[in-house]
């Protein structure tokens, strides 16, 4: 079986004039390696097609795959995620991970908001900024915390993203919308503990395998900078048995409200009650074998990068009535 690997390639933009921000979610070398290693371990024949640039080209000319191990991010636009699953259906190419519409729903964490919280999970009250004119609507409780709505890899966070008193609100909220040329999601601080949960597997045959607890130091905000230098700023910490089977259950429940499937990370947070409420879902988790957080609380579980992606493509296998 031949598969094709979809991926951005970090260094392909930044010889193109993007910068490292522009960059932040894309993906090194070793990483792509890593997967294809993995691939030609468990049997298939695989073809490095790159970005969706390249996949178009890669079709205009013909080529074809079974199947598609996609991670591409996308550049522009809240659909970014999306363009490549939708390709890949417009020519009938099964794929692994999520497609366009689960992609677009949990890149916009309000949209994700709305669907977990109708489905019964504890979301942090909140709200859209879309305008300014927003700003003066808001009746949080404060402190609050603000991010764009549309971002990932902790882009356009820092220390200043929680809020005290209306005028930071009114501060950061301009700057955001002017920075990101997107709405931003404000919402009441979740001062508890952080997790992250990894979840495999579709529907009912989805498990959330284990997760960890994310310490920053004192106390910041999981930024870009935090994440690209995790060693330095932060403790990842093996997920405590009293918080586990809350964590696991709003992993599970969220994978499911959304209908992602394959794999991929729930994040979770406290609130000042010790409730665990929701934060973000990423149905495109990072794969790199050392530095990516899902491969990271897959080996604390006990599960070796093999067996992660082995699991994650044999859900995908099954989904598409596909065989080795």
């Amino acid at each position: 079986m031949k598969v094709g690997l979809t991926y951005d390639l970090r260094s392909w933009y930044l010889d193109r004039g993007y910068s490292m921000e522009d960059t932040a979610e894309f993906d090194k070398q070793e990483t792509v390696d890593a997967i294809d290693t993995a691939l030609r371990k468990m049997g298939f024949e695989t073809d490095l097609i790159g970005n969706s640039f390249q996949l178009i080209e890669a079709l205009s000319s013909g080529k074809k795959w079974d199947m598609v191990f996609n991670i591409a991010e996308g550049l522009y636009g809240d659909g970014r995620e999306s363009v490549v699953p939708a390709i890949l259906d417009q020519y009938k190419i099964p794929y692994v991970f999520s497609g366009p519409v689960i992609m677009g729903v949990s890149l916009n964490k309000y949209l994700t908001r709305l669907i977990v919280a109708a489905a019964g999970v504890p979301v942090s009250p909140g709200m859209l900024i879309s305008s300014p004119a927003d700003i003066i609507k808001c009746k949080l409780e404060y402190p609050l915390f603000i991010k764009p709505v549309s971002e990932g890899t902790g882009k356009g966070i820092t220390e200043k993203n929680l809020l005290r008193s209306p005028s930071e609100l009114k501060e950061m909220s301009e700057f955001l919308l002017g920075r990101f040329n997107q709405p931003a999601l404000v919402e009441e601080y979740l001062p508890g503990r952080e997790f992250t949960v990894g979840v495999i597997g579709t529907g009912e045959d989805a498990v959330a395998i284990g997760g960890m607890e994310i310490e920053c130091r004192d106390n910041y905000p999981y930024s870009v900078e935090f994440k690209e230098n995790y060693q330095e700023y932060c403790k990842y910490i093996p997920m405590p048995s009293d918080y586990s089977d809350e964590c696991k259950k709003v992993a599970l429940d969220v994978w499911k409200a959304l209908g992602a499937v394959d794999g991929g990370r729930v994040d979770v947070k406290a609130d000042r009650n010790g409730r665990i409420c929701f934060m973000e879902v990423n149905p495109l988790a990072g794969l790199h074998p050392v530095h990516s957080d899902l491969p990271i609380l897959a080996r604390m579980s006990g599960i070796d990068y093999q067996t992660l992606l082995e699991r994650i493509v044999r859900s995908s296998l099954e989904r598409h009535n596909l065989r080795l």
